[in-house]
């Protein structure tokens, strides 16, 4: 409550009181004056001021892009609301920590995005939401559908061995728990899925706003994982008043977006389960598509704000139930959540305290591979063949006396199995139960000085079996089932301490400083047992499995991290329109105990200025009808990561025991371990035009990360399998663009924006001569093969080589006899290209009339290629399109010479450089429509707020060369990009969602 106190001089009062935007969002840095004095102060962080002035003084309001105001000090005077001259120039953001502050003052790309771009259209996983909205961000959509974790990275890949994803930042605590995503395959595997890791399970209702800090000078004070950029979540509090209680119900439908083209007009010959028959008289009418069922997504949640001046309130619930295309995939889950803020002691003392909980469901979430992926036998069906045989996937067996699975094509050669017993008979449930608690406390020394504290703890406990009936194939069970169980345990403690100073001096002088120290640890352990079933068929419990078979599986370990940090961060400025910041953090993490460096220092420097502001008063009104705000800003920063490995460091080692037998250490130990750094520096503008409608944004970066931790094989003789060493840089240079229009014509109001992302990754060196310490031999590791990948300096993360090619002759003509299989070669590698898109654009468009609200958004991802393996192996077997295409004409041309078709897609099966596509595809990514009632339509009732709303997502491929979704991922791993291997496709929705208030 404002209030008005009389000194003991009279006529002297003390003012209290607190300034907001249009929107109630607090202003941070409002001039407050005392009218014909010098006597002034500014707002603080969350708009709150206090002036002691003379009785019957005028206070003078004034702001950059705002009116200014003169109010009279008197008691009681409330929040005081200041009116833009024609736009809103700055806002408050919460930057690392949990820090406020001023947006004009950032020396560094912040993008801020709200709740509604976040729930307007719905997705389980609010991450995909971000896509296309944020400059310098690359998203990318599991192919494992509703549940599925986003791979997100922010200015291209840095670290070759560690992990490239962004930092998830919650009311300024990260979140570590990445473990439950996939993040180390390269796509290429037998079976895999992607299940969600510890960011995509919020409740998106929950979120009042999402800051997304691209660079690390950004998140400097975040420590390791800040080279990577971070995203800052903020969630809902209660607000002051009675209470309030709001709802949103939506349902979703999806089906397949992008599918292979596949053939109906060649059959298969009898016994053969390729389809390279001859031409059917009647084409089948089998389309693979018709296997996929229309998934359903069904969201229900719920809101309570209450609260008093001292103690707020807020309550919420959310369940999204869902059902995948593919048969008996689901996908549930539940959260729950509660947070209170009081203040107590005159307002001295906040309390913040929050709770958690989320349960989740997952059953067969399959996104790539063969093995245990009812796609792959749906796709390469004999087309001579029945498909709706194959429905009644079991067959009683009297002898036995249970039911056997029913596949008429048998194993096909790649032990495929049918698909509905894969969906129904081969179950993989997992579940998981999540707890979250967190509380802060604050305490106010002084109106400019405060000392700041949380705690957060973060347990998720997983559990997941394995169940393959009798009769599953030999590959993966014996004849009465196999059954597996493992648990495991996550946990994150995070704790830190903040001093908090922010005042003013001599009337154009500001400075913030805050100082602290933090302390995180992370613990993943799982334990696991089983084997193949021994007495009774089906029986899924530990007393049936055979205790000879059963093998016993364990996570975790050795994997416990922790580190302690202290850091420290200042911001200086003049006249609200010079700013300076200052950061620094040294971390001390368990990785690197015992190493030559154990502690990692990293400063960062930012400048900014307003330029509009330190211009004339009279040359600033005279430009400002064309240019309203213009900043320029510049940072440096250096950050440390300790190595991605745990255990490589004396006193840290542990031998593997297996059977036993204790193994000897497969690496060469290491001593002098250092972290991997990455410097960085940016340059950008942040403008307004033409009476603050248009606004551009401009930002150049750089980064360099130095020290990468790479393998290095070692000779038989030296009696270790390899040695790790620290080499190399690895160079991201780019440009992120933000160009809006908004404006409003009476009723009717249309704003539009574009964002366009350019990154170039190159590999400036690797080692060339690395001395093995055993045998003194030189190693080179100036070229090293990943996977497909291949790591060459002047190259870049994420290059694609091959390594073999259709045999020529010394003329360069392939060889080949009609009749006979081509033959390969292996050749030095070559280059395909890389999965590295050129530029990454976004087109957002809203319309807003009278409660009616349309918006769409264009996606478009230019350069890169993908590899379709589906594709090659859909040739191989005779179901595509392009093989009936081939079978038409007769042949296929390799250079001048015409080939049989079939003889050519045996040949070039495994061959990468004949499944190559353009990644280039634009997209249709989003449209919805909706409209709000007005509030007189409900009068005499409870409801207010109401707005329904359709939407839909995926809509249009305006282009796409790829014979997939380009987009998809098969994993959040660096190695796992570009690459589709029997990928479940991309899905297109469609959605409907009820909002209301009471």
């Amino acid at each position: 409550m404002n209030q008005i106190s009389v000194n003991e001089e009279k006529g002297v009062v003390l003012v209290k009181g607190v300034i907001v935007d249009s929107q109630n969002n607090p202003l941070i840095g409002v001039t407050i004056l005392e009218k014909g004095t010098s006597n002034g102060t500014i707002t603080d962080f969350d708009g709150n001021f206090t002036l002691q002035v003379k009785e019957n003084a005028v206070l003078e309001l004034s702001y950059v892009g705002y009116k200014t105001q003169s109010v009279a000090a008197k008691e009681n005077l409330g929040k005081i609301v200041m009116r833009e001259d024609t736009e809103v120039l700055d806002e408050v953001v919460v930057t690392a920590l949990g820090i406020k502050r001023s947006e004009k003052a950032l020396s560094y790309n912040v993008q801020k995005v709200d709740n509604a771009s976040l729930t307007t259209v719905k997705d389980a996983n609010f991450i995909n939401s971000l896509n296309g909205k944020v400059a310098g961000v690359n998203i990318q959509r599991s192919s494992s559908g509703v549940g599925g974790a986003t791979r997100v990275v922010m200015r291209g890949n840095k670290s070759i061995n560690g992990d490239n994803n962004v930092l998830y930042v919650v009311d300024g605590v990260p979140i570590g728990n990445k473990k439950a995503s996939d993040n180390s395959t390269d796509g290429t595997g037998f079976g895999g899925s992607t299940s969600g890791e510890g960011i995509s399970s919020f409740n998106p209702e929950d979120i009042e706003s999402i800051s997304v800090l691209t660079g690390p000078s950004a998140a400097a004070l975040y420590g390791a994982s800040a080279a990577n950029g971070v995203i800052i979540i903020n969630t809902k509090k209660g607000a002051e008043g009675k209470a309030r209680v709001n709802v949103s119900l939506s349902a979703e439908f999806a089906n397949p977006f992008v599918m292979p083209k596949f053939q109906n007009v060649y059959g298969n010959v009898a016994g053969d389960y390729m389809s390279w028959g001859a031409r059917l008289e009647q084409p089948t009418s089998y389309d693979p598509a018709d296997f996929f069922n229309t998934g359903t997504t069904f969201t229900e949640s719920f809101n309570l704000s209450t609260g008093t001046e001292k103690n707020q309130t807020y309550v919420s619930g959310a369940a999204v139930n869902s059902k995948g295309l593919v048969p008996n995939n689901k996908y549930h889950r539940y959260n729950f959540m509660v947070r209170n803020t009081s203040k107590l002691f005159n307002d001295k003392l906040t309390l913040d305290f929050s709770a958690s909980y989320v349960r989740e469901y997952y059953n067969n979430m399959v996104s790539y591979g063969t093995y245990f992926n009812p796609i792959v036998g749906t796709y390469l069906y004999p087309r001579g063949s029945d498909f709706k045989q194959e429905e009644y996937f079991e067959r009683y067996n009297s002898e036995l006396g249970y039911n056997e699975q029913y596949w008429s094509p048998g194993d096909m050669g790649m032990s495929i199995q049918n698909p509905y017993w894969i969906a129904y008979r081969n179950l993989r449930p997992e579940t998981r139960d999540r707890y979250m608690f967190s509380v802060l406390l604050k305490y106010d020394i002084t109106d400019y000085l405060n000392v700041t504290g949380r705690l957060r703890m973060d347990n998720t406990y997983t559990e997941k079996e394995d169940k393959r009936y009798a009769s599953t194939n030999g590959t993966f069970a014996k004849p009465k089932g196999r059954y597996n169980y493992s648990n495991e345990t996550y946990r994150q403690k995070y704790a830190d301490i903040m001093v908090n100073f922010d005042k003013q001096f001599a009337d154009i002088y500001h400075a913030t400083v805050n100082v602290g120290s933090s302390f995180e640890e992370y613990d993943t352990k799982g334990r696991g047992w089983g084997g193949q079933l021994m007495t009774v068929p089906n029986l899924f419990t530990y007393g049936n499995v055979d205790p000879t078979t059963g093998v016993p599986s364990q996570t975790g370990g050795n994997l416990r991290t922790r580190n302690a940090a202290v850091f420290a961060s200042a911001e200086l400025s003049w006249k609200s329109a010079l700013y300076l910041t200052l950061t620094g953090r040294a971390d001390h993490p368990s990785q690197l105990i015992n190493a030559a460096e154990e502690w990692i220092f990293y400063p960062s420097v930012g400048v900014s200025a307003l330029v509009t502001e330190l211009l004339p008063e009279s040359t600033r009104d005279a430009i400002r009808p064309v240019l309203g705000f213009f900043k320029v800003r510049a940072s440096y920063t250096e950050v440390g990561s300790p190595i991605s490995e745990t255990g490589l460091t004396p006193g840290t080692l542990t031998h593997e025991v297996e059977g036993g037998v204790v193994k000897p250490f497969k690496f060469y130990p290491v001593s002098d371990l250092h972290p991997e750094r990455t410097r960085s520096w940016e340059l950008g503008i942040d403008s307004r035009w033409f009476n603050n409608t248009v606004s551009l944004g401009v930002t150049l970066y750089q980064s360099n990360t130095y020290d990468q931790l790479l393998r290095a094989e070692l000779s038989k003789g030296s009696g270790y399998d390899y040695m790790y060493v620290q080499a190399g840089n690895v160079r991201n240079r780019g440009i992120e663009m933000t160009l809006g229009y908004d404006q409003t014509f009476g009723n009717f109001s249309y704003s539009t924006s574009v964002t366009a992302t350019a990154n170039r990754n190159k590999i400036i060196e690797l080692p060339h001569n690395v001395k093995n310490p055993v045998t003194g031999e030189s190693i080179d590791l100036s070229d090293i093969k990943m996977g497909r990948f291949r790591l060459r300096e002047g190259g870049e993360i994420g290059d694609v080589y091959a390594d073999q090619q259709i045999k020529r002759d010394q003329d360069g003509y392939i060889v080949y006899v009609p009749g006979s299989p081509l033959t390969t070669e292996a050749t030095e590698p070559y280059k395909l290209g890389s999965v590295n898109s050129k530029w990454n654009l976004g087109w957002r468009n809203s319309f807003s009339y009278k409660g009616f609200n349309l918006g769409f958004l264009v996606n478009a991802r230019l350069g890169g290629i993908v590899i379709s393996k589906t594709q090659a192996t859909l040739n191989l077997f005779g179901v595509s399109q392009e093989s009936a295409m081939a079978r038409d004409l007769g042949y296929v041309m390799v250079g001048n010479v015409p080939v049989n078709p079939r003889d050519f897609y045996q040949t070039v099966a495994d061959m990468d450089a004949y499944h190559t596509y353009s990644a280039t595809n634009v997209r249709l990514q989003e449209v919805n429509l909706g409209y709000t009632f007005p509030n007189k339509w409900f009068k005499g009732t409870p409801f207010n707020n109401v707005s329904l709303s359709v939407y839909g997502t995926n809509l249009w491929m305006i282009y796409s060369k790829a014979p997939y979704d380009p987009e998809l991922t098969a994993s959040t791993g660096t190695f796992g990009q570009g690459y589709d291997y029997f990928m479940l496709p991309s899905q297109r929705t469609y959605g409907m969602s009820l909002k209301f208030g009471f």
